[in-house]
């Protein structure tokens, strides 16, 4: 297989952004010539800033005429960049099959506005998907958050935070709606802030992070409220949705061990958790295709009750050069 045809499936516009003159031109080319409609900058928080705003894929034919359930995407870029527009291929190729609708979330980000401005918003774009459910035959009870790193923690902590109503905020015109998911595909997203992302070779913790801090306001340790409220494990409880996490076992930027607390709180609460770990992997190795093939059975299981056994076998990273 060419190095090229190993970009990730839920990764792979990023470089599609940045070669494009115009993306979101492309995106839309691209989803017609998929049979998706795609319908672009869908505000849901009652303002016109870009970033509060989804991109919503729907399927030409859908396998049938039940409401499609939904597959929510959530970017990273350390809460500091990236973009919605970078999952359009990820949402394309959920969306042509029938199966799905795709939604991209965007969010503030941190340069923009401080936490809990952030999964604010990602609440308010879950509320949208169930305010607008009979006008794009959605269904409310089947929502499924997908995200990786800076939207690993995002996804996770929509999983985790459910109900919570410090986390909900006002924002958009159904703040009465849930913001409940149904499932979390977790990419190697932070989930503990009390714990460093990076270690040093000693295995000392790095707690100078530019990203965190920007989230935080600060370095973890001097703002140990807002990291703790801003953490996945604080609010798990025994009704959480099913997770799945996927992380590379030599990740440099959030380091493995957060995949295993997240793992372990959840087992703990007898929630229904699956880690399946890249061996020798980075920060890059969610890109392996075995991370789709892996993830997609679970999303039918718990989004279109397809019973399915999935694999959790650790996965051999990829070689460098493949990415």
């Amino acid at each position: 297989m060419r190095p090229q045809m190993l970009l990730p499936f839920f990764l792979a516009t990023a470089a599609f952004a940045q070669n494009s003159a115009d993306p979101k031109q492309r995106a839309l080319a691209s989803a017609k010539q998929s049979a998706v409609t795609l319908e672009l900058d869908l505000p849901y928080a009652n303002n016109e800033n870009p970033k509060q705003a989804l991109d919503l894929y729907l399927p030409n034919k859908p396998t049938n005429n039940k409401p499609l359930p939904v597959i929510a995407f959530i970017h990273g870029g350390g809460w500091v960049n990236g973009d919605r527009i970078g999952y359009s291929a990820a949402c394309i190729q959920m969306a042509r099959t029938g199966d799905y609708a795709a939604v991209g979330v965007g969010y503030r980000l941190s340069k923009e506005a401080s936490w809990p401005a952030q999964i604010h918003d990602c609440k308010a774009a879950i509320r949208w998907i169930r305010g607008h459910a009979k006008e794009y035959n959605l269904d409310p009870d089947r929502i499924v958050v997908w995200g990786s790193s800076a939207g690993g923690h995002l996804s996770s902590l929509l999983g985790t935070s459910g109900g919570v109503k410090e986390l909900e905020g006002s924002l958009g015109a159904f703040p009465s709606l849930s913001s409940r998911v149904h499932c979390v595909v977790n990419l190697c997203g932070p989930q503990d802030f009390a714990q460093a992302l990076m270690f040093d070779p000693k295995n000392q913790p790095i707690f100078k992070d530019d990203a965190v801090s920007g989230l935080l306001g600060g370095p973890a340790p001097d703002n140990s409220d807002i990291a703790k409220a801003a953490s996945p494990i604080t609010y798990i409880t025994p009704d959480d949705p099913p997770f799945i996490t996927f992380h590379g076992t030599a990740d440099q930027r959030v380091a493995y061990r957060h995949a295993e607390t997240l793992h372990a709180a959840l087992q703990k609460a007898c929630v229904p958790t699956l880690l399946i770990p890249i061996t020798g992997g980075g920060h890059s190795s969610v890109s392996h295709p075995d991370v789709k093939k892996r993830a997609e059975p679970f999303v039918a299981k718990y989004l279109r009750g397809i019973d399915s056994t999935i694999d959790i076998s650790p996965i051999e990273a990829l070689p460098a050069r493949a990415f």
